[in-house]
């Protein structure tokens, strides 16, 4: 008996660590709207965060205005407006603007004012502004 729990709880635990960062399927743009504080972007999801300075507001037309802030003070701040699309629960955003190549990313955490993005590359952790 006891042989056999030993043999689950390997499995239990796999099972419990993906369901910790389930993905969080959006309906539409309407539950990300609005303007959102990127504050941080990492590799790994549990990984070292990199503290950035960026505001993303996801308009209702499809654009997301992104503002970054030079923590140096080298450019001061640079305004920049994609195309974005809730499209089967996945945010599809372009990666330059002017190009129509899109990324999706993928909301792995959304709880009230907190979301976490996962793009093809890195983790977004953002706020509600």
């Amino acid at each position: 008996m006891i042989k056999k729990y030993i043999k689950i709880l390997p499995i239990a635990a796999m099972l419990f660590a993906f369901s910790v960062h389930a993905e969080v399927s959006l309906k539409d743009n309407a539950d990300i709207l609005g303007r959102w504080n990127l504050y941080a972007e990492a590799t790994k999801i549990d990984g070292e965060k990199k503290a950035v300075k960026v505001e993303w507001d996801f308009k209702e037309n499809g654009v997301l205005q992104t503002t970054s802030t030079d923590s140096v003070g080298r450019t001061k701040e640079m305004k920049i407006a994609i195309k974005y699309s809730v499209e089967n629960g996945e945010i599809k955003k372009q990666t330059k603007p002017g190009q129509e190549k899109y990324e999706s990313c993928k909301v792995v955490e959304k709880d009230g004012s907190s979301m976490i993005l996962k793009c093809p590359f890195l983790f977004y952790f953002l706020t509600k502004i």
